[in-house]
């Protein structure tokens, strides 16, 4: 039973493993997160230092390597050179023992075929044969403990015939002065290399802060910018680099903002103003029809108020879709519009008009769009033009090829509108004259709402030059078959 019971918290504990490991995940990255640097400086200082440390980690491997193999063939070189020298020797039987040794040389031993000690130098007399114990680097491995102390050795082996036969030469030459100079140079570049981090480090720290301190600026001074002062801006460095291009880029902004805000204000303005005296003359009416004993003109100050209830009504129905087209910065759902049968069903559409109206429209001309919104603006300037108009109102329908786009001219023969106007007539709640009062039944946000719904399409609304009459020209893109 319980040989039973310890497998099973076993097994009860490998399962659980795996679930553990996933939720030390979370806990993991969460300090990860905590730990990353957080400002642009530090991260690009740990950046450079990092990068300029795994250069110099590299350049420093690579000197130390050429280095050592530069010292190390040196070194064999003047071994296999000394026994070149005692290999001649023993081919001519004049081995002398002991061996003198040249400058850089531990040991050398010679030996027979049978490993008999021939001749050996003075450190070795009287010990044995030096024999293999294997290979490292591409190098035979040798034994030394015999020599009486630990030896850092490169052992060279050279075989030459001699008149007693074939005999071996082992010479030992100390590595001690690449180790030496191994060592130094790792310490020297090691002290340098932490020495140029550091100075990288201090140098990318106050170049960073000295580079983020006008964005820093930047950033308190538009903190600092509420929704009351939007006339500040914040401080142009003078350079031409990508702050002092952010810093025009943001006073850009702020410029539009403040557009914004004052085109908002004004309109708020405008519209409490257009509000407060339908309302009023509305109030007056209906005090003085509650009143009034006689039923005839209680009757005719009914009809005054649902007259102005009809205004405000339609009045509240512009600022709804100009807060529609404010929001939405699009022309809503797009789809493919023969426009020349927009405009004649939206000219039949309006019944009998108090002046006549004439059609001359070009066949074949698609566009794409909202269909809704573009019988909107045909409705407003349609609507502007009968109440301006002497006698007629004229609508045409041509197209542009050059420039691609269709052309709809809405004229009528009334008076026309000054060159100084022609921009003025598209603000809100603007009226240029008393024969464009709100006696005309205007809300003074027709042309307005027109030209937003133009420029939604990716099109223009503008008034033509004309000697009699005016004129209004509305231009959008035809739509091109595939």
């Amino acid at each position: 039973m319980a040989e039973r019971a310890g497998r099973t918290g076993s097994a009860r504990r490998r399962a659980l493993a795996p679930l553990r490991r996933l939720a030390a995940r979370p806990r993991i990255a969460a300090l990860t997160a905590r730990l990353a640097p957080r400002s642009v400086r530090t991260r690009t200082t740990l950046a450079a230092c990092v990068s300029v440390a795994v250069v110099l980690v590299a350049a420093s491997a690579a000197v130390l390597l050429l280095l050592r193999v530069n010292l190390e063939h040196s070194i064999e070189a003047g071994a296999r050179e000394q026994a070149q020298v005692v290999g001649r020797l023993a081919a001519d039987g004049r081995l002398p023992n002991p061996i003198p040794l040249d400058n850089g040389t531990d040991f050398v031993q010679v030996t027979d075929a049978r490993g008999t000690v021939l001749a050996a130098s003075q450190n070795l007399t009287g010990r044995p044969a030096l024999t293999p114990t294997g290979r490292s680097d591409g190098h035979e491995t040798f034994d030394l403990a015999d020599l009486g102390d630990e030896h850092h050795q490169r052992v060279t082996t050279l075989t030459t015939d001699t008149p007693t036969g074939p005999v071996t030469i082992r010479v030992g030459a100390s590595l001690h002065t690449a180790d030496t100079a191994e060592d130094l140079t790792t310490a020297a570049l090691g002290g340098l290399s932490a020495l140029l981090v550091a100075t990288v480090g201090v140098v990318t720290w106050k170049a960073t802060g000295r580079a983020l301190r006008p964005v820093e600026v930047i950033r308190s001074e538009v903190a600092a910018i509420g929704d009351r002062d939007l006339d500040r801006r914040v401080p142009d460095p003078g350079s031409d680099d990508e702050i002092a291009r952010l810093a025009r880029t943001m006073n850009d902004m702020l410029d539009r903002l403040e557009a914004a805000g004052v085109r908002q204000r004004r309109f708020i303005a405008d519209a409490s103003h257009e509000l407060r005296s339908p309302l009023a003359v509305l109030r007056t009416q209906l005090e003085v029809a509650h009143t009034h004993p006689d039923p005839a003109v209680r009757a005719d100050l009914v009809a005054g108020a649902l007259q102005d209830t009809d205004r405000l009504q339609s009045l509240a129905t512009d600022l709804l879709l100009l807060a529609r087209l404010d929001a939405t910065g699009h022309g809503g759902p797009q789809e493919e519009i023969d426009l020349t049968g927009l405009v004649r069903t939206t000219v039949e559409n309006r019944g009998p008009q108090p002046h006549r109206v004439t059609l001359d429209l070009a066949a074949g001309l698609t566009t794409s769009g909202n269909p809704m919104w573009l019988g909107r603006l045909l409705t407003n300037l349609l609507d502007n033009a009968q109440r301006h108009a002497r006698h007629h109102v004229t609508v045409r329908l041509a197209a542009d090829s050059a420039a691609g786009q269709a052309v709809v001219d809405v004229t009528n023969d009334g008076p026309p509108i000054g060159a100084a106007d022609r921009e003025k007539v598209f603000e809100r709640f603007t009226r240029l004259d008393d024969a464009r009062s709100r006696n005309d039944g205007g809300t003074g946000l027709g042309l307005s709402i027109a030209r937003d719904i133009a420029t939604l399409h990716g099109g223009t609304l503008t008034i033509k030059d004309t000697t009699d009459g005016c004129t209004f020209r509305i231009r959008l893109p035809i739509r091109r078959e595939p």
